[in-house]
């Protein structure tokens, strides 16, 4: 005799109009999202990839962060920087740097670089060059190329990750990889130098670097940044201060001015590459302190916090500028003098700090 059929039971759906999907607002019907205002009518690919990435509990975390580090603060803290700001979400780039446009800037640069030392060589545009510019590019291109290492690991890498939000951090990232690549393509023109002209000596820059008196107050500077343990101090010492008195001025006001009057064709495609990313670079970091000095309620403190700074690393940075008069003197062929270079990125540094609405220090004008 089999078993009564056993009758099974299934709970009916109850559909409650749960809040999340009965509240109407705005982009209730919309199929993009919507929780940031762009800058512009329509949101760019740069803002839908970097704003709001990183979570920040004053904007969408109510419960506060759900990370943090073991000595206490939690996620981006804003304590890791005294200079203060109403919304730091409000920083956005102005050159919309993100991971796609990094590899895409960086390998054209790379590909350009690329077919400039192999066109020399094929042409041995070298042979061309005189004698006391080769020992020049030799001693002080080679030097420099330390410099460019050491803010691209000791200065921006090492605070890629320190800004309260993602788009600074991007900003700061794409910078620090840019000073990597043109410091590596110095080490490339470096070999190739060392390969093709038995003259050269390619080891030279380690020793100019590390004993030459015309470059140690250089060398003590970007030590001294790399110490710097405040995020956006650390950034307003590096891109504004002694990328205007000492970096451009080496690159800019000597090295493209002088090049192709002493045979070499080569060199000011090299380091104008490296030129072209600062003024990138620039760009994003004028932004940021404009922000910070233009602040409603933190403007007015912003800019005696820049004075303070500027107090400390603009007669350093002038000190490192003046100790390099020396080089000037070193090509066979002189088109410019030092204290024209010099009054040149006076004038350039001035024109950022009114960019950015700071007043320019007294002793710039000494």
């Amino acid at each position: 005799m089999s078993a009564p059929a056993v009758q099974r039971s299934f709970p009916s759906i109850e559909f409650t109009d749960a809040e999340a999907g009965a509240l109407e607002f705005p982009s209730s019907k919309s199929r993009k999202y919507s929780y940031y205002e762009p800058a512009k009518k329509r949101s760019t690919m740069y803002e839908d990839v970097t704003v709001d990435v990183q979570p920040d509990p004053a904007r969408h975390l109510t419960q506060g962060w759900i990370y943090g580090f073991g000595d206490g603060p939690g996620g981006y803290p804003q304590e890791w920087t005294t200079a203060k700001s109403s919304n730091w979400h409000a920083f956005l780039d102005p050159n919309e740097e993100w991971d796609q446009t990094i590899y895409r800037n960086n390998s054209a640069v790379v590909h350009q670089v690329e077919l400039c030392l192999s066109n020399a060589k094929r042409a041995h545009a070298y042979d061309s060059w005189n004698r006391p510019w080769l020992k020049f590019i030799e001693r002080n291109l080679g030097a420099w190329m330390h410099a460019e290492n050491g803010m691209a690991l000791h200065v921006f890498t090492s605070i890629q990750r320190s800004g309260p939000t993602n788009m600074i951090n991007t900003a700061v990232a794409v910078n620090a990889a840019h000073k990597m690549r043109f410091a590596q393509d110095l080490a490339l023109f470096n070999l190739d130098l060392s390969d093709e002209e038995a003259d050269f000596d390619g080891a030279a820059h380690k020793e100019v670097w590390q004993s030459a008196p015309e470059w140690q107050p250089t060398r003590e500077a970007v030590e001294r940044l790399t110490s710097i343990g405040d995020w956006c101090q650390l950034l307003f010492a590096t891109n504004i201060v002694f990328e205007q008195l000492v970096g451009s001025l080496f690159r800019t006001d000597l090295v493209m001015q002088v090049a192709a009057r002493n045979g070499d064709y080569i060199t000011p495609t090299i380091v104008g590459t490296g030129e072209h990313d600062y003024d990138r670079d620039l760009s994003y970091t004028r932004n940021l302190f404009r922000m910070l000095s233009r602040d409603e309620e933190f403007g007015a403190a912003n800019k005696a916090l820049f004075a303070d700074w500027m107090a400390e690393w603009v007669p350093r940075c002038l000190s490192a500028a003046q100790a390099l008069q020396p080089i000037w003197s070193q090509p066979a062929d002189k088109t410019v003098t030092f204290a024209t270079s010099l009054d040149a990125a006076k004038a350039r540094f001035a024109e950022v700090l009114k960019s950015i609405e700071v007043d320019v220090p007294e002793e710039l004008n000494k």
